[in-house]
């Protein structure tokens, strides 16, 4: 019988030594019987996205998971706008977006509007879609604090700075955007959005959804910060390609939109949240359903990213406990065929609260499986085990090999 596979991601598992832990790492020290049974019990490793050092973003990193070269990576904001369900037309710019909070003089007082969950849908349809210069800008939010821009017209170029100041409410301004280049289509551009953040931060400032925020004492979302601009990319559809069906289970935008892109099935539901109280015992049964009818489900847990972008260690082990549970509902109700493969794409440590370039440990469940000597699950113990260090590719390709869908190469 032909082997199915179940990919379960931690969004930025990796961590470092943690004073506040007894110098552990979240994921060591945390109580994960679950993902130390497979890891006892299977083979194991340590990955690299793409080489040692090299830090990625989580699109980047699941555009890898997915199976595919990061060099076809085609810049976040195609891949939100797939994910939030915004169709690219040729000539597109699509773009990232925070909502967030300044003050009358641009100074950003948060970068994610108090991390807004309800009311965006309204402050969307007050201002999307909006022309400028002939240039219409169309807005859709995404999940929590995020949304997704698209800008459409002519003489367009992706080739626009940032925003987003990307620094910790610290009383920076939001950055003006610039041309990359000397083009007149990325300096039309860079214009013409400068222009929309006057418009948005006027129609936003007093909106009702705001007002109200700020009587319950809390931030308004009353402007816009954005990045990663980019046009699509084609990216090749290997299940098509190779003979295997996939489904994605997740509640972020960002791996739904690369899930979208690169051809695979996905499923979400409004309980998913990014944060530590998603609902991890419907993720767990919606990859359960699904692998009966799929050869490879991929099932994405974020609040371990999360907690880590925030400096919370014991948020992180918590969300790390939480995760540990869904991989235990997959363990016992795992079809006889079916393996299962833990990973992360990439690590976000607590103490420097973005992503890093360190490994971050593998391990490879089911029948037909080796089994090591490693006995935990974690950063040091997968380090000595017969999968030894891969890079992301090299992982996701061995699970292909599993399905039975890689060519032989030579005769």
């Amino acid at each position: 019988m032909k082997k199915k596979v179940i990919v379960a991601i931690a969004d930025g598992l990796g961590d470092r030594p943690v004073k506040e832990l007894d110098y552990l790492s979240p994921l060591q020290y945390a109580k994960t019987p679950n993902l130390d049974y497979i890891a006892k019990n299977g083979k194991n490793g340590l990955m690299d996205p793409i080489s040692p050092g090299i830090a990625v973003g989580t699109d980047m990193g699941h555009l890898i998971l997915f199976g595919h070269d990061y060099q076809l990576y085609p810049g976040r904001g195609p891949i939100e706008a797939a994910g939030v369900g915004l169709h690219l037309q040729n000539g597109d710019v699509a773009l990232r977006c925070n909502f967030a909070t300044v003050d009358g003089n641009g100074i950003v007082l948060d970068r994610r509007a108090g991390r807004i969950r309800n009311g965006t849908s309204e402050l969307v349809d007050a201002i999307s879609p909006i022309e400028i210069d002939g240039i219409q800008f169309i807005l859709k939010e995404a999940t929590e604090h995020r949304a997704v821009l698209v800008m459409r017209g002519n003489d367009l170029s992706d080739k626009i700075s940032d925003s987003d100041p990307k620094a910790p409410n610290d009383g920076s301004p939001y950055k003006k955007v610039m041309a990359l280049d000397d083009s007149f289509e990325a300096n039309r551009t860079a214009a013409a959005l400068n222009q929309y953040f006057d418009v948005v931060y006027n129609h936003w400032k007093n909106h009702s959804v705001n007002l109200e925020r700020i009587n319950n004492n809390e931030l308004p979302a009353n402007f816009l910060i954005t990045r990663g601009a980019g046009k699509m990319t084609e990216i090749p559809q290997l299940g098509e390609k190779m003979g295997f069906s996939c489904k994605i289970i997740a509640g972020e935008d960002t791996v739904l939109g690369v899930g979208k892109m690169t051809g695979y099935e996905t499923e979400s539901d409004n309980t998913f949240t990014g944060s530590i109280d998603t609902n991890y015992q419907l993720k767990a049964q919606y990859a359960l359903n699904a692998i009966e009818a799929f050869d490879l489900v991929y099932v994405h847990f974020k609040a371990t990213d999360i907690m880590g972008h925030d400096n919370n260690p014991n948020g992180k082990v918590d969300a790390i406990e939480k995760f540990d549970k869904m991989v235990g509902i997959l363990i016992d109700n795992l079809p006889e065929n079916t393996l299962i493969a833990l990973c992360a794409d990439h690590s976000t440590p607590c103490e420097k609260g973005e992503h890093s370039g360190e490994p971050v440990p593998i391990s490879i469940f089911g029948p037909g499986i080796f089994s090591d000597s490693v006995e935990t699950y974690d950063e040091i113990s997968c380090g000595s085990g017969i999968l030894n260090r891969l890079s992301g590719k090299e992982f996701i390709w061995t699970l292909f090999d599993y399905l039975e869908v890689v060519p032989k190469q030579g005769n």
